[in-house]
This record gives C-alpha cells, sequence and structure tokens, in this order.
C-alpha cells in the first residue's frame, strides 16, 4: 500500500502512482449546514456536487478518505456507455417511462463525460477513441446484433463489427466480430476523480475529507449526518457510496449496503509497449472489452501501457497468480505483446446486484440514494450525479431518469459475499459454450 502526503493509504495502483495530487481538503471540524449534503466523493457525488455548485446551490459533501479513494479511482477507466447485461429493451419493460428515461441518460453518458471533462479543463488522460465490445464466439454475434438493434432504435451511433474489421480494429484474430460505440472511451480514473473534486471547489462547493459519516436521520423537516467530528445538517441528502457504503460505518445504511455484494476487481498494467507493438495492438487505442463473463478487457493509459485485469475465486497471493494467467491471456489475445510484464497489480470492489442493474432510492423527503454500479460506474455514475442534484433541488420525479425501487437486503448477505468469487466457476463453464 500507498500513504499519501495526505495521511491515507492509498492502493498502490497505477493511478496513485502517476497522478497528481488533488485540491488541498480539510476534514470536518464542528458542525456546518448546507442546503445539500452529499456522502461519498465518488464520480456520482462529485457529479452530483458541480452540477449543484453551477446553479449556485450551497453543497457540501462528506467524504470517508479521499476524493478517488474509493472504486471511482481504482477502476480500469472505461467510459461505457451501456450497462453489463440489462438492455434497453429489459429496462424499459422492468420501469416504464422512468425507464425509458434512464436508457436515454446511459445512452448519452459516456459523451456527456467527455463533454464535462473538456468544460472543465480536467487533465484526465481522457481519450474518446471509442469503445468495442468484440464476440468470443461465432454464436454471441447474435448479442451483437440485438445490442445494436436496441440502441440503434433509441439514437445511439452503435454499429455491427464484422470479424475481419474486428481483427483490423484490434490487431487480433481472437475474437469474431461484435460492435462498437464511438462515444466511449477511457480516462485515468483518479486523475479525473482529483479533478471534478478541484472544478466543484473552483465552482463553490465544499468537500470534507477524512471524515467518515456514521449516521444518517432525518429530523425536523432536516437530513443530519454524523461524523466522528461533527454533524452536518441540511435540507436535501444524497447518499453515493456505492459499494463502499458498509466499509467505513457498517451502520450507515444498512439496508442498501446489503443489498449490493462488493467483488473485489482486479487491475493490471503492463510495462510501456513500444511503437511496433502499439501500432498493431488496439491501433485506434479504442477500450475494449468481450462478451466473457470471465470478463477480457484493456485500453491504453497515457505511457503506452496495457491496462487491463481479471478476477479470482480466492485472493491469496492474488498478484503474482494474475501476473502468470493475464500475461498468458494477453499473448493469446494479442501475440504481438510478447512476454509481458506487469508494473503494477491492485484491486477494489464492484458493487454487483443480482440482476446487474443499478438501485436507485427515495430515503425521505429530498433524500437520496443509489448502489450497483456493476462494473459500468464510470460513465453512469457522473450521469447519475447529475440526475439525484435534479431530484435533490425539486424537479418532479416525472421528468427524472430515476427508476426508483425500495430497497432490499439480500438474504445471507454476508454469506454471498463470501461465495461470491465462485460464481467464476459458472460464469467460465458459460463462456466455454457456444450460443446456438
Amino acid at each position: 500500500m500507498q500513504r499519501g502526503t495526505d495521511g491515507i493509504v492509498w492502493p498502490p495502483s497505477l493511478w496513485a502512482a502517476v497522478t497528481p495530487a488533488g485540491p488541498l481538503l480539510a476534514p470536518l471540524d464542528g458542525d456546518a449546514t448546507a442546503d445539500v449534503v452529499v456522502i461519498g466523493a465518488g464520480f456520482t457525488g462529485l457529479g452530483a456536487a458541480l452540477d449543484l455548485a453551477g446553479r449556485g446551490v450551497d453543497v457540501l459533501v462528506v467524504e470517508a478518505a479521499e476524493p478517488g479513494w474509493g472504486a471511482s479511482g481504482r477502476n480500469n477507466g472505461q467510459v461505457i456507455p451501456t450497462l453489463t447485461r440489462p438492455e434497453p429493451d429489459d429496462i424499459e419493460r422492468l420501469h416504464g417511462e422512468a425507464g425509458e428515461r434512464f436508457v436515454a441518460v446511459l445512452r448519452d453518458s459516456a459523451a456527456d463525460l467527455f463533454d464535462l471533462i473538456r468544460t472543465h479543463g480536467i487533465a484526465a488522460e481522457a481519450e474518446q477513441t471509442g469503445w468495442i465490445q468484440p464476440v468470443h464466439s461465432p454464436g454471441r454475434m447474435k448479442i451483437a446484433e440485438r445490442r445494436v438493434a436496441q440502441w440503434s432504435k433509441r439514437g445511439a451511433p452503435v454499429r455491427l463489427v464484422s470479424a475481419d474489421e474486428m481483427a483490423a480494429l484490434t490487431g487480433s484474430r481472437f475474437w469474431h466480430g461484435g460492435w462498437t460505440n464511438p462515444t466511449g472511451g477511457h480516462i485515468n480514473p483518479l486523475a479525473l476523480a482529483r479533478g471534478m473534486a478541484a472544478a466543484v471547489v473552483a465552482t463553490g462547493g465544499r468537500i470534507v475529507v477524512r471524515t467518515p459519516a456514521t449516521a444518517i436521520e432525518y429530523v425536523s423537516g432536516r437530513w443530519r449526518v454524523v461524523t466522528p467530528r461533527g454533524t452536518v445538517t441540511a435540507r436535501a441528502l444524497i447518499l453515493a457510496s456505492n459499494a463502499y457504503t458498509g466499509e467505513h460505518a457498517p451502520s450507515l445504511a444498512p439496508a442498501i449496503a446489503r443489498e449490493v455484494v462488493p467483488v473485489l476487481s482486479w487491475q493490471m498494467a503492463t510495462r510501456p509497449l513500444g511503437d511496433n507493438v502499439r501500432s498493431v495492438v488496439l491501433p485506434g487505442r479504442q477500450a475494449l472489452s468481450d462478451t466473457h463473463g470471465d470478463l477480457h478487457f484493456c485500453r491504453y493509459d497515457a505511457r503506452n501501457r496495457l491496462v487491463t485485469g481479471g478476477a479470482l475465486m480466492v485472493s491469496a497471493n492474488g498478484a503474482e497468480r494474475l501476473k502468470a494467467r493475464i500475461g498468458a491471456r494477453l499473448q493469446r489475445m494479442f501475440p504481438e505483446v510478447g512476454d509481458v510484464g506487469f508494473d503494477y497489480v491492485w484491486n477494489g470492489y464492484i458493487g454487483m446486484t443480482t440482476d446487474f442493474m443499478p438501485r436507485l432510492h427515495r430515503l425521505g423527503p429530498d433524500g437520496y440514494a443509489w448502489a450497483g454500479c456493476n462494473g459500468r460506474g464510470v460513465a453512469l455514475g457522473a450521469a447519475l450525479g447529475r440526475e439525484l442534484a435534479r431530484a435533490a433541488t425539486g424537479t418532479p420525479e416525472t421528468e427524472l431518469a430515476l427508476p426508483f425501487t425500495e430497497p432490499t437486503p439480500l438474504p445471507v448477505h454476508a454469506i454471498l459475499c463470501r461465495l461470491a468469487p465462485l460464481r467464476l466457476i459458472e460464469y467460465r463453464w458459460r463462456d466455454a459454450r457456444e450460443i446456438t
């Protein structure tokens, strides 16, 4: 682990090693008030705060560690305007008109995030080079065809990619075609989180750090957030702690913490690749994540490292085991990379739900929460932050892209958390079978 100058222990990630420090922020000291209080300085919390501050709303963000310390600063950095499993028809069938609005926000989420980065001049190593989803067996072209048909119907600039074109796009014959969306791409996620935090402060918002929220309550028409060093009282509340909702204070929002399963996701960065390899492997520098359940994914960073990763059933000695396994995987995908080495291996939690849909909730009057990014939290998180900000400032529910449900804690949640990595057995079994 790496201990920063802020005293926070950071995972020894590529992003922590290369990203300049964020704005100098202090813990809460005493009691404070705001119009809106936001818990969590990840993409959702910062996106909400940036929208609110830009409209002149008095907003205060309460962060247990530092901006980007959780999933927002540890992920692969792919900017993808879809969910992992649910497709537009599924979402709209489940949630009706609210689902239609959610699909529209999801469709535009990647483009909107890159626009936000440009608008605020955030140095996030942003590359809007597109996202591609190759299919790993011929029968899975049915998945690509279905997704292109559904997203095209809703105005997304998607298209099918043949096997030959996919080989040209990726530099590999490993896949059998697929589909692509040019609005996607990739970023340095920690740089984005720190840049968004700086933009919040510059726009007039407040952020307190190293201040875990331990309890929330609604008293006399106001929300009250309790922390070890004081309280924050506000008219409206946004809880945006996702997979880390129970990490620092299990009693904060136990029903929400127990409706998602925090799954450890491993990320890795190779040594910088030479121009001879770079010009062949993903020559267009797109973000790539394919149709394997045991996901195959990668993208370049600004230093021409391939940033990839994998999953483990048992985390013991995980870094060394993954170096061998993912190194061999990269060689199968891209023989040109040769005997690749990894300079960084790190991990963090993904908030998974049983149906791969995010959970959005009303906590009470002017109180809102969400959890369950399911591995697609970069574009989606920032987009939902903006929608939650609109909710907190009185936008009618009939205009919000927020399909609300009641929190539904999973039975035997602790056991499910322990067993979740074993789903890799199922994923690998399905990956090996053709769709007919």
